[in-house]
């Protein structure tokens, strides 16, 4: 016989978007929540993470708006000396489990965990095998519609034949012996982690093979702080960029000279687009790999050699392949976040998931109207390409402009520290934000429209 339960609200997923809104729902209201997760923990996708991951972004843009995730300190020596600390995988769950313990004693949450939540609104454990019958007074959450992939969870996407060395990232701290050679799969954060990883523990570049199907263009991490002058900064450089450009690698080569985004190889115009973030001396190190190949995706691996879609690799007998050619974030299409008893978490600006899980949590508990709630906060998407990230940009800016005309939910959001485009009122009369807004001012229509044109919307 199953257990029966009942909340207002059943979470399905205790990952980044699962905790924020109910942190959010939670905070701004009586609500009672259920939530279920897979995973023995929360802290969704961080739980399974190869364990020398960091977030590529600062810590203060991460987690809950009820609780800070670290302190908010600047490093102050090693090379990034001046930016924004970013947390290690291991405080990103100790993080959540404290996160989860407080909504727990709220008396508001039940934490399901290591648990399957099936179609028929049943929870069923992993480990007993125990039954809960789970029903929602006002919405069954969504948070996994967009859960990243990853190659911890996620098969190699290409055949391995008898005998070859193929790993998951997450096994490359664990080998007993270093090989001749290693093949990193993958073109995304994954693979320059890794790559970072190898060369910071002394294995030499020419022991490295990358295996990129496609270049990607990644935002330089100095850029993306919480300091309005500096964040605002980039929208003015973006709106610049798009508002007289010829075609979309145009754009992104202007806001290469702006400092914006960076590139690995600058005699290849990137075609990959997701933009995670990347500091300088990454960059250096990732350039020290000259051995780098570009023949299409990887079909087969046998001892001894890589079939890819465009031709054959030879491989030393020795050599380990590192799996980091999972999805990652998923492009999946933008639905509406509030349907008939269901809420789909996805952006509501252009990134920043945990911002965007926050708010849906806030226009939930503050909002009853489903038509009014979608208005107030239409959805953005993840991107891939030069387009889709361009895209992104023009629905972020118009979701922006939708919650911040609402004065509440302009307020709530400026003082949301997961906010990157927030001011706070010590910043409200700085110079420095004063002169950036004014360009943006400036560039933003002749640049939206321009952006608009260029992702075909």
């Amino acid at each position: 016989m199953a257990e029966a339960l009942s909340a207002d609200y059943v979470v399905v997923g205790a990952g980044a978007a699962g905790m924020a809104f109910a942190d959010a729902v939670v905070g701004h209201s009586d609500a009672e929540v259920v939530i279920v997760d897979r995973r023995h923990a929360p802290g969704g996708h961080w739980v399974d993470a190869y364990p020398f991951v960091r977030l590529h972004q600062a810590s203060l843009f991460y987690g809950v708006a009820g609780e800070q995730l670290g302190d908010g300190s600047v490093q102050t020596s090693g090379p990034e000396q001046g930016l924004q600390e970013r947390a290690t995988a291991p405080e990103i769950c100790a993080y959540y489990t404290r996160v989860m313990d407080r909504l727990v004693r709220t008396g508001q949450v039940r934490f399901l965990p290591g648990c399957d939540w099936l179609a028929d609104g049943r929870a069923r454990s992993r480990a007993s095998g125990k039954e809960y019958a789970v029903s929602a007074r006002r919405a069954v959450v969504d948070a996994h519609y967009l859960e990243p992939m990853i190659p911890a969870t996620t098969p190699a996407p290409f055949e391995v034949g008898d005998g070859a060395r193929v790993i998951p990232v997450n096994e490359l701290v664990r080998l007993d012996g270093a090989p001749s050679r290693y093949a990193i799969v993958g073109s995304g954060k994954t693979a320059t982690d890794s790559i970072v990883w190898l060369l910071g523990n002394g294995v030499d570049p020419d022991r490295i093979c990358w295996i990129r199907p496609r270049d990607p263009w990644l935002l330089n991490r100095a850029k993306v702080q919480p300091d309005p002058a500096v964040f605002l900064g980039i929208g003015a450089d973006m709106m610049e960029a798009a508002a007289t450009a010829s075609s979309l690698d145009q754009m992104f080569l202007r806001l290469e000279e702006a400092g914006v985004v960076l590139r690995i190889d600058t005699a290849i115009t990137p075609t990959m687009a997701r933009t995670p973030t990347l500091a300088q001396w990454e960059l250096d190190l990732l350039r020290s790999v000259d051995d780098v190949v570009r023949l299409g995706h990887v079909r087969h691996v046998d001892p001894g050699r890589m079939v890819l879609d465009d031709g054959t690799v030879p491989l030393a007998a020795d050599t380990v392949v590192v799996h980091c050619a999972a999805a990652g974030l998923r492009d999946r299409p933008s639905v509406p976040i509030w349907g008939e008893g269901t809420i789909t978490v996805q952006p509501t600006r252009a990134g920043f998931p945990c911002f965007g899980a926050a708010m849906i949590g806030y226009v939930e508990a503050t909002r009853g109207d489903t038509d009014e709630k979608n208005r107030v906060c239409p959805p953005s998407t993840y991107p891939n390409s030069l387009a889709d990230w361009t895209r992104m940009q023009v629905l972020g800016a118009r979701s922006a402009a939708a919650f911040n005309a609402e004065p509440d939910i302009a307020a709530w959001a400026n003082d949301c520290l997961l906010n990157p485009a927030r001011v706070p009122a010590e910043k409200a009369g700085d110079p420095a934000v004063g002169a950036v807004k004014e360009r943006i001012a400036a560039a933003g229509g002749p640049g939206l429209a321009r952006m608009a044109e260029l992702a075909g919307l």
